[in-house]
């Protein structure tokens, strides 16, 4: 007796897609001194769009929980064995954000780079949370799993603004001197932590509780797309209600604890996880339940191959900057020399940064259009 294949929701590999792709754009300016605002982090609290490329992938990976292991949860009896499954393909998640960390290095000087690796991460940060919502998934129900997401992100809240931070002496929400910012010194250690600040890391431990919960976020609504006992109408038409009240309450939440990306606060988890929701119900709608799917590819193509093109794209930009070349009697990076010479002279400042940006993006659309329809799907 053969199973049914899992259901695919083409909507949920083109907001992959759309969400990839703009990881690519805001991480490869051609100067990463002139930027337009949008496509720049806040400063500290507050959300840009670029702020929310990284929930949404989160809860994106939720979602995918959600369709991947369900039929599985119900055909075999060994949550274990499923469990271990999922363990791994975290494990190669967080080793192939460990091997970004440590690249180029590595190769010259491994000891030194073993040494001064950062070990948080983009990819760790999505390896820890895919398996820490695998987990809940395959053991839980949406009933749990939903008293699991408000409990962390209640118990995140009280911790950052209750616990004096150790050496401190009161609680606090700044950069450095945060509950959080101690933790990744104490239990990390400074050379370990991101090197642009070293005293604190962005995706670190104690702000990995709350990033949990917007995975959650991506696996409850996933349930619910699932349902059977619903018409498409009622699914979508819920998951904006739901989208929008998890906006307006994280807004409400910013007044005492600040919508802040760094920190992964809990207003922000509500905020981003909402727009999130909202974004892939109205995907739905338009691609699987109304079939305008023409538009899709260039989307899909990014989507059912994003850990690969973020892997790929990020050692491919820091080789460019370490192959040199001789241009105008000095040396200088091969980026540096593709980027003067071909877009700095025919745009102004920003938009040749942004130009170079684009550029990045159609390279890579081009690779992976053609691995598409090759049918080549790495997964990871």
């Amino acid at each position: 007796m053969t199973s049914n294949p899992p259901i695919r929701l083409l909507s949920l590999d083109v907001f992959r897609g759309l969400t990839v792709a703009m990881m690519i754009l805001v991480n490869n300016p051609g100067d990463w001194g002139r930027i337009y605002l949008p496509l720049e982090h806040a400063e500290w609290n507050g959300c840009t769009p670029t702020d929310l490329v990284f929930p949404f992938f989160l809860f994106i990976v939720g979602v995918s929980v959600s369709y991947a292991l369900g039929k599985k949860k119900e055909l075999t009896g060994n949550h274990n064995k499923l469990i271990l499954v999922s363990l791994k393909r975290a494990l190669i998640i967080f080793g192939l954000g460990l091997f970004m960390s440590l690249f180029p290095k590595v190769f010259t000087d491994p000891v030194s780079s073993f040494a001064t690796v950062r070990i948080p991460g983009v990819l760790q940060r999505i390896a820890l949370v895919y398996f820490v919502t695998a987990v809940l998934f395959i053991k839980t129900g949406p009933k749990t799993q939903l008293r699991v997401l408000v409990a962390v992100l209640i118990a995140y809240w009280a911790l950052m603004t209750f616990v004096p931070v150790p050496g401190v002496g009161y609680p606090n929400l700044e950069k450095e001197t945060n509950l959080g910012a101690w933790l990744d010194r104490t239990l990390i250690t400074s050379p370990h932590l991101w090197k642009s600040a070293v005293t604190w890391d962005p995706e670190g431990l104690l702000s990995s509780m709350p990033a949990v919960s917007t995975g959650l976020f991506g696996v409850l609504t996933g349930t619910w797309l699932k349902r059977k006992d619903r018409d498409e109408a009622t699914k979508v038409t819920w998951l904006f209600v739901t989208g929008i009240f998890a906006v307006m309450l994280g807004l409400l939440w910013d007044l005492q604890f600040p919508i802040n990306k760094s920190l992964w606060t809990s207003s922000y988890v509500l905020y981003s996880g909402g727009l999130a929701m909202m974004g892939l119900a109205l995907l739905y709608w338009i691609v699987d339940v109304q079939g305008y799917k023409k538009w899709t590819t260039a989307f899909v193509v990014y989507g059912v191959n994003a850990i690969v093109v973020f892997v790929a794209s990020g050692l491919l930009a820091r080789s460019m900057n370490l192959y040199m070349v001789q241009a105008e009697g000095k040396e200088v990076s091969f980026k540096t020399w593709l980027y003067s010479s071909y877009f700095v002279p025919h745009f102004s400042p920003i938009n040749a940064s942004l130009a170079w940006a684009i550029t990045n993006i159609l390279f890579w659309l081009g690779i992976l259009w053609w691995m598409y329809s090759k049918k080549i799907i790495i997964k990871v």
